[in-house]
């Protein structure tokens, strides 16, 4: 961790990677913003959700996951507490996203570490341990211009598939619909590259676990419920076998 902290070099010193540099360094990831924030916008119209709304959920929520389980739980009118309460249980991992970034940023005042782990995502995160490990100099005026930058374009692509979406009545059709789940699958096989070999037979048993788990609680109740506990349940089991 101390040799790894020195990559942070705070901002008024004159190799401190700049705003700008960040908003160069979310670039790559962009694809990923536009091409998921458009279709949230798609899918949120189809769900009956307003051009408006939809641009006030990523503002406000700015969670493409929470997004595509907010507007399926309004179709299946599900209970608001149950929408509440998913949807905190799906954001709760940027807990630990703020938390592993939050030594590198202690010299900074509380209101900019409010800022930057509010904006923080599974991709700037990314980008940010990426620099971490490399030891790569950073700072916060780099962390805003790379957590601004995706936070402005995903507002910006699901409006824009909201837009888009009033000319297409079944997203459906194009497997827009599959387009989280995609990427999900997509950012399971990337970690799975970089699992330890002794590890793997762990987290391969521990979704088998989930999916047999979920589909038992799924007899005695509704699907989001099943979801949630046999997740906590799951984490927990995974939590103390991984020690």
């Amino acid at each position: 961790m101390n040799e790894l902290a020195k990559s942070i070099d705070y901002d008024g010193h004159e190799d401190a990677p700049s705003f700008l540099q960040g908003v160069k360094d979310c670039v790559p990831t962009l694809i990923g913003y536009i091409s998921l924030g458009i279709a949230t916008g798609i899918v949120g119209v189809a769900s009956g959700v307003s051009v408006l709304e939809i641009g006030l959920f990523s503002a406000l929520v700015y969670a493409g996951a929470a997004q595509f389980i907010i507007f399926a739980l309004l179709v299946s009118q599900s209970p608001v507490s149950a929408i509440i309460f998913t949807t905190f249980i799906v954001n709760s991992r940027n807990f630990l996203l703020s938390m592993t970034l939050a030594p590198y940023f202690t010299k900074y005042s509380f209101w900019k570490n409010i800022g930057i782990g509010a904006l923080v995502t599974d991709e700037s995160f990314g980008v940010a341990i990426t620099k971490i490990t490399k030891n790569e100099k950073m700072s916060a005026q780099w962390m805003n211009g790379l957590n601004v930058t995706a936070y402005f374009f995903w507002i910006l692509s699901s409006v824009a598939g909201a837009l888009l979406g009033n000319w297409i009545a079944n997203p459906e059709v194009l497997g827009l619909d599959f387009a989280l789940t995609a990427m999900f699958l997509a950012l399971v096989a990337a970690q799975l590259e970089h699992i330890q070999k002794t590890k793997l037979k762990l987290y391969l048993s521990l979704i088998l676990y989930e999916v047999i788990a979920m589909l038992f609680f799924s007899l005695f109740m509704p699907s989001y419920l099943a979801v949630i506990l046999s997740t906590v349940i799951v984490a927990t089991i995974g939590v103390v076998k991984d020690r």
